[in-house]
């Protein structure tokens, strides 16, 4: 008897081994299986793009139409978050990019997505932008200046700005955007906004790019805008396709030296930045200046753009 208990008693001993080795092994198992993989997203979001607006009462915090599209804007981007995220994004950045940058309300914006709201701001549009993102996307972005039917064509500023070139290519803010990204090696997978944006938008940042029509314009302040249901969930897949992809984007780099022409509505808004030594008159409201570093060459882009505004 004595005997049975002591082989029960060693039986049981060996099977709580086998069963602590069995755990332990299964423990370092999980522990070393890969850790999911970072996927940041870039979200740059502007107002005249979002489906709905069409007129400039609509982006001015003055105007009582305004709360109704700064709504419209959160959904938008909610759609494109939320397609994100499903698709496997583990971060995404929201910069608020239109006028004070103060549009989203925070409290409507997706809790997952992280808000940068507020201005001034080094890298105005593209605040947050680098190399530690995987993909970047413009939701509400329009065409440049001069572009027809487009809603609120412009470029930066529409009381300064008549156009902007960079190394001859005459550039949208979607351009001159693209190309910050670009600088950080990080491609722009995805853009909303009327129909002509939609057009230069592939353009200029190539076909493979994602876009999102949320309306057709009819002129400058009209447009066709689509059902609203199919746009949320047309930005929504939008988002999702990109993810599913990202191989396939390049960023769009554009090659030194960077050639920058402002071409002002007036020459008075010229004057004062010939204060800056770089910078050259190649016309009576035209300024030039080129650069080596492409981010730098922007800062003085939009430190011209701000003296013209005061002139």
């Amino acid at each position: 008897m004595k005997r049975f208990r002591l082989i029960t008693a060693t039986a049981f001993l060996s099977f709580l081994m086998i069963v602590s080795l069995a755990a332990s092994s299964q423990a370092q198992g999980k522990s070393s299986s890969p850790a999911k993989k970072p996927l940041k997203v870039f979200i740059s979001v502007d107002m005249e793009g979002i489906w709905g607006v069409v007129h400039g009462n609509q982006c001015s915090s003055d105007s009582p139409e305004y709360q109704q599209a700064r709504k419209w804007m959160a959904e938008d981007t909610n759609a494109v978050v939320a397609g994100l995220f499903e698709s496997g994004a583990t971060e995404v950045v929201v910069n608020d990019s239109h006028g004070s940058m103060r549009n989203i309300i925070a409290s409507e914006l997706d809790p997952r997505a992280m808000l940068i709201s507020g201005s001034p701001k080094p890298m105005s549009m593209m605040e947050g932008i680098d190399p530690g993102f995987q993909a970047c996307i413009f939701i509400g972005y329009h065409a440049r200046a001069g572009s027809a039917p487009a809603i609120l064509d412009h470029t930066i500023s529409g009381s300064v700005i008549y156009s902007i070139k960079i190394n001859s290519l005459e550039m949208p803010e979607l351009g001159i955007n693209g190309a910050i990204a670009g600088y950080y090696h990080v491609p722009v997978v995805m853009l909303t906004g009327d129909t002509e944006t939609c057009r230069q938008a592939k353009e200029i940042l190539g076909n493979d790019l994602v876009t999102v029509p949320v309306k057709e314009a009819v002129n400058r302040f009209a447009a066709r805008n689509f059902p609203r249901e199919k746009v949320l969930a047309d930005l929504k897949e939008g988002a999702r396709k990109t993810i599913s992809s990202l191989d396939k984007f390049k960023p769009y780099e554009l090659k030194p030296p960077y050639q920058f022409e402002v071409n002002f509505h007036n020459s008075q808004q010229a004057e004062i930045g010939l204060l800056i030594p770089e910078v050259k008159r190649v016309a009576p409201r035209t300024l030039s200046f080129s650069s080596q570093d492409y981010v730098e060459g922007f800062k003085l882009l939009r430190a011209l753009i701000s003296l013209a505004s005061g002139s």
